[in-house]
């Protein structure tokens, strides 16, 4: 910027030499100088106040058209803070093989209140527990008349509880939407379900999880927009399920049993088509897990997955097999089961002190000896008898999608001796779930192919390794037909269905150690149809006493037998078997003309 001097030295002059005051020449320059300063100074604030009107304008426009977006939308009730996430509101369902429904959602409402906004909080009090009786009176105007600004009075409504709290008519007794989870058959296949709770909660949205069962174990699965909402498909059987449920209740009541399980696989694929386990619950209404005493007195507790028990004579057959695989014997071997027979300073008895003498390996299954099984489990060796039972999964938990299954890790002897090698091979001093059973089972009726027990349906069979040769896996289906025909489980025969299996009956263990005079574990595992195996059904009673006769009897054979023969009747026609029936044999006829 260039300065004009206010006093011109050459203007001064001018001014002299022509009589004038060069003062006069000073104030004018200094009034310009101003003048072009006013001018610049005007100019900025203009520019400022430009640029300050189109900011105000552009605020107010904002404004204005947010407060137009508010008005056009639809009213909602102001949210709960409980975190910058957005909560998972939508869940898939759950269906059987069928593809009927097991779990779904159902869009319901919540009730919470909001104490400052309330106008009359006794009446409010009064009338809100004329709706809900469980309710306490006292609580909730202890609630309404404190500090408290927000609380929830009930997380689940029923259409009409909805509209009978409407009509109380309170603006501080406000509804939030959202969705719960619907178990539409109640208790049916409750222990595979599991069930749902509620995990973040809004006055908006809940969001659902699974607490249990496969709800917990595909919880990320079923919450996963990824995936459409398409609903998950179980290898159950919903027909199948309720059928077995029935008979299984109703044994369970006739035997005063204390509790029952029971387990329908398909030998082939793994798929559990039923899994039941009772006392129940209705995953409605899930009870809360008991804080005192033995969780298995819980209705939550899963007998055929959590439940490990010595399934007795049932393990028979595996030592049988294994023995014949070896080579070690065939199924005409004739041993001696006479005793007295002693392993490491221990008597090993048979039932009811009964001697059976010289029997083939064949009889030794049909009679159930546990000296004739004893003496193959000596000969077979601790460590190739561990292995047999690994490889049979009889060491860890079962792999299936059921949370439960894991706490099901089957109990096994300390130290593996010789003695323990006997009682193992008679199903004692080993603890395993109904379900371990089962696969096990599988594996003799497929042809000698290690199995895996799996929920989800499947569309081929899934075999893994080979356990056992084809020819000692039927020879040993069998052994166990003739248990039935001629042996301990003669109650179990379904005529058409020719079932195969096996008794046994285990004394229940005591906590404090030993085991019970009178109470017992009872197992029927079965294999049906025998010459081309399909179906495993294995069906276990906890403390079963049948009372018909003039002394009380507790032995498998009148007791899990029966209700497994029935349970096969009721749902081998509903899984598509039909009875073979046997030709008769036609006498008397004489042949009149060809």
């Amino acid at each position: 910027m260039i300065r004009t001097p206010l006093r011109p030295l050459a203007t001064v002059i001018k001014a002299r030499a022509q009589g004038e005051n060069p003062d006069v020449i000073e104030k004018e320059n200094i009034r310009k100088r101003h003048e072009v300063m006013r001018d610049e100074s005007r100019v900025r604030a203009e520019g400022r106040l430009l640029v300050l009107g189109v900011a105000f304008i552009a605020a107010f426009a904002v404004i204005g058209v947010r407060m137009g977006t508010l008005a056009s939308s639809e009213a909602a009730e102001p949210r709960v803070a409980l975190g910058n996430t957005q909560i998972q509101a939508q869940r898939a369902d759950i269906v059987d093989r069928q593809g009927r429904i097991l779990a779904t959602n159902l869009e319901t409402f919540s009730l919470y209140a909001q104490p400052p906004h309330m106008i009359d909080k006794e009446r409010v009090a009064k009338e809100l527990v004329a709706i809900f009786p469980d309710l306490n009176e006292q609580r909730l105007l202890k609630d309404f008349t404190g500090k408290r600004k927000f609380l929830w009075v009930r997380k689940k409504l029923s259409p009409e509880q909805k509209q009978a709290v409407h009509e109380i008519g309170d603006p501080g007794l406000l509804f939030g939407p959202r969705e719960m989870r619907l178990y539409p058959n109640g208790k049916l296949a409750a222990h595979i379900l599991g069930g749902a709770g509620f995990g973040r909660e809004g006055v908006n949205a809940a969001e659902v999880i699974g607490v249990a069962g496969v709800e917990k174990t595909f919880d990320e699965v079923l919450r996963d927009p990824a995936n459409g909402g398409k609903a998950l498909t179980l290898s159950v059987d919903l027909t199948v399920q309720a059928a077995i449920e029935r008979v299984l209740y109703g044994g369970m009541k006739l035997l005063n049993a204390k509790g029952a399980a029971s387990v329908l696989m398909d030998v082939h694929t793994g798929e559990v088509v039923s899994l039941v386990s009772l006392p129940d619950f209705d995953p409605n209404d899930r009870p809360r897990p008991l804080t005192q005493g033995d969780q298995a007195d819980s209705p939550l507790f899963n007998r055929a997955l959590q439940g490990v028990y010595e399934l007795g004579s049932t393990f028979k057959i595996f030592t049988a097999a294994q023995a014949m695989e070896l080579g070690l014997v065939n199924a005409e071997t004739i041993i001696d089961t006479k005793g007295p027979m002693k392993v490491g300073g221990h008597r090993i008895g048979e039932f009811q002190n009964k001697n059976y003498g010289k029997l083939s390996v064949t009889d030794i299954i049909v009679k159930s000896s546990n000296r004739g099984t004893g003496r193959m489990a000596l000969e077979i060796g601790v460590k190739r008898q561990q292995e047999f039972l690994k490889n049979l999964g009889l060491f860890e938990p079962t792999p299936i999608e059921i949370i439960e299954a894991t706490g099901g890790k089957p109990l096994l002897p300390a130290r593996w001796t010789d003695l323990s090698a006997v009682t193992v091979s008679y199903g004692h001093g080993i603890s395993s779930s109904p379900l371990h059973l089962a696969a096990a089972y599988a594996t003799l009726a497929n042809g000698g192919r290690q199995i895996k027990p799996t929920i989800l349906k499947q569309d081929a069979p899934q075999y893994g390794p080979q356990v056992l040769s084809e020819r000692v896996a039927a020879e040993s289906v069998r052994m166990l037909r003739k248990v039935v025909t001629k042996g301990t489980a003669s109650f179990g025969e379904v005529p058409g269905y020719y079932v195969a299996g096996k008794t046994g009956t285990a004394d229940k263990p005591k906590p404090t150690g030993g085991y019970y005079d009178d109470k017992v574990i009872n197992t029927f595992a079965s294999v049906f149809p025998a010459h081309a195996p399909k179906y495993v059904l294995i069906v276990t009673l906890d403390e079963p006493v049948e009372t018909s006769g003039d002394k009380p009897r507790r032995t498998a054979g009148w007791t899990a037998v029966p209700v497994a023969a029935e349970i096969v009747q009721r749902v081998a026609p509903l899984l598509g078997l039909r009875p073979e029936v046997e030709p008769a044999v036609l006498t008397d006829i004489t042949l009149a003309s060809n």
